[in-house]
């Protein structure tokens, strides 16, 4: 029986199945596959990949459901076996054939074939169930063995080895594959370095999307080698202390900072928390609907069976008013309609923006000083490119500019946290940011936070070698500010222009990460200063 939580998914599954029996399935054509080495456009390929896996999901858990065969699920089984490759062109190797390379959504897609075809069984013909075993073992099982060559991702510090090593191992143990005596240690190594990219505190540098996908992928591979051998993975400190990550910092309503490439308002899989709050009892955070067919644009197979099979309703705990997550140098504080978070680290996290000292400020619902979060994907963010996009640029982020200069990219351009303290009312929290900067005459500078509930002091203290350097406060919304004489207001939010400072509203079009433009809006406050302390006071 469905339960109240899932209702609307299951309607969606089968709206979307009659759609996808209606109409035909789009090509990956040889046009759309060769924009991304001509252009660098990764989303003209993309958008019809994922309409592909967007009907394959919606016909198979339809199936499911009904308990009936498909022969349009039997059509487009057949036709994913016989794409030229399940690797995204954006993601293809060099040199060589792209199946000998496993990318993120080969391992899905063959964990997708593998589940499907066993848990409909006689349901799916047997010529097809048989064809999905064959494409599965070439393009995945084989290139993963234990004797073939290594894929760089085995020791990445980031969400690939989670959601290549969990679907490929899923895909492994819902086949029951002949090679899983070999197959899982290697995969299991790789989930290894996977859990080594969080710090003792648990938190995902790659913000919390990429925790959905890359803890998510882990837990639910752990799920089902627990299901088929008894040894739990999730039965550890450190899994526990990732587990916590999203409600540690949740701003409330939906609302996250979208530090990394994220975004500030989205959903969690459903099921995913729902588990975790079972299985390890930690706090997750509550989300404003119930799970959506369409909470993940491209539609992964586990999300959504796990949603299905998972959700449970009931009350769970919640997090405390505030968070702080020492190894990411991340602070959260949360009360009635009101949050703050602010960041530290360095600059070469995965996903990296120029971020230090970065933050955000919650109020009557809405991120008014904000992280633009996620951009539009193309070939050139992931090479040299990177830091010309506004979402990833120092300047499109609430930090200061020194002496005509921005933060710089690199590891050694890191923060260091100087102190952190709470009362029962408010938050403090200090940041070294002077690695972060090559900015002349600069020795020293430092960031400190004060938050209370209605309002965040924000002091900013400069050494400098000479006097009347130029600094440039920036403010960073998708809000139009007003600017009056000696405040700048963003709705509920109130800026006290500090005398002497100047005040100018910017703003620029975006390409969002679904390739919508929006505008965004940015306050710079400018003066030439001495050496020492600058306060700037929000209030709510």
């Amino acid at each position: 029986m469905p339960t109240v939580t899932t209702a609307r998914l299951i309607r969606e599954i089968h709206e979307e199945a009659g759609r996808a029996r209606s109409t035909p399935a789009p090509e990956l054509t040889f046009t759309l596959w060769r924009r991304f080495a001509d252009t660098g456009d990764r989303h003209a390929y993309e958008r019809a990949y994922f309409d592909r896996r967007r009907r394959l999901a919606a016909l198979a858990l339809a199936a499911h459901l009904d308990d009936r065969p498909d022969p349009a699920l039997d059509d487009l089984l057949w036709s994913v076996c016989g794409e030229r490759t399940w690797v995204l062109p954006a993601h293809e190797p060099g040199n060589g054939p792209p199946d000998a390379f496993v990318d993120l959504f080969a391992a899905e897609t063959a964990h997708t074939l593998a589940e499907v075809t066993t848990l409909l069984g006689d349901h799916v013909d047997a010529r097809v169930r048989e064809r999905v075993r064959d494409e599965v073992d070439r393009r995945v099982f084989r290139p993963l063995d234990a004797d073939a060559p290594p894929m760089w991702w085995e020791r990445a510090r980031h969400n690939w080895p989670a959601v290549c090593a969990g679907a490929a191992g899923m895909a492994a143990l819902a086949l029951d594959s002949g090679r899983l005596p070999t197959l899982l240690p290697r995969l299991e190594r790789a989930l290894e370095a996977f859990l080594a990219s969080a710090g003792p505190d648990g938190a995902c540098l790659e913000g919390p999307d990429y925790w959905s996908y890359g803890f998510g992928y882990f837990v639910y591979f752990a799920e089902a080698l627990r299901e088929h051998t008894g040894r739990d993975l999730l039965d550890d400190p450190h899994v526990r202390e990732m587990a916590a990550y999203p409600a540690r910092i949740d701003l409330g309503g939906g609302a996250r900072p979208a530090f990394a490439d994220s975004h500030g308002h989205g959903v969690y899989p459903a099921g995913l928390l729902d588990r975790l709050a079972e299985r390890l009892g930690v706090p997750v955070p509550v989300q404003p609907a119930g799970p959506s067919f369409h909470d993940d644009p491209c539609y992964r197979w586990a999300h959504l069976t796990r949603t299905l099979w998972w959700c449970a309703d009931g009350p769970r705990a919640r997090a405390e008013p505030r968070s702080y997550l020492p190894d990411a140098g991340i602070v959260v504080a949360r009360a009635a309609g009101l949050a703050f978070a602010a960041k530290g680290g360095h600059n070469d996290e995965p996903h990296n923006h120029l971020d230090l000292g970065h933050f955000v400020l919650h109020a009557d619902g809405e991120t008014i000083l904000d992280d633009l979060g996620a951009p539009q994907y193309t070939r050139d963010y992931f090479r040299e490119g990177r830091y010309d996009v506004p979402q990833a640029s120092a300047d499109w982020h609430s930090v200061p500019r020194v002496a005509g200069t921005a933060q710089l990219p690199g590891r050694r351009h890191a923060a260091t946290v100087v102190g952190h303290s709470t009362t029962p009312d408010t938050l403090t929290f200090t940041l070294d940011l002077t690695a972060a900067y090559a900015a002349p005459h600069l020795t020293r500078l430092t960031r400190a936070f004060h938050w209370r509930p209605g309002g965040l002091d924000l002091t900013d203290t400069f050494a400098f070698t000479t006097a009347g350097v130029l600094v440039e406060e920036l403010f960073v919304s998708r809000r139009r500010p007003v600017i009056d004489a000696g405040t700048v207001t963003w709705g509920p939010v109130r800026l006290e222009i500090p005398p002497g400072w100047a005040a100018r509203a910017e703003e620029q079009d975006v390409r969002a990460h679904d390739g919508t433009l929006e505008t965004v809006h940015r306050v710079r406050l400018a003066a030439r200063i001495p050496s020492g302390g600058h306060r700037f006071v929000f209030t709510v």
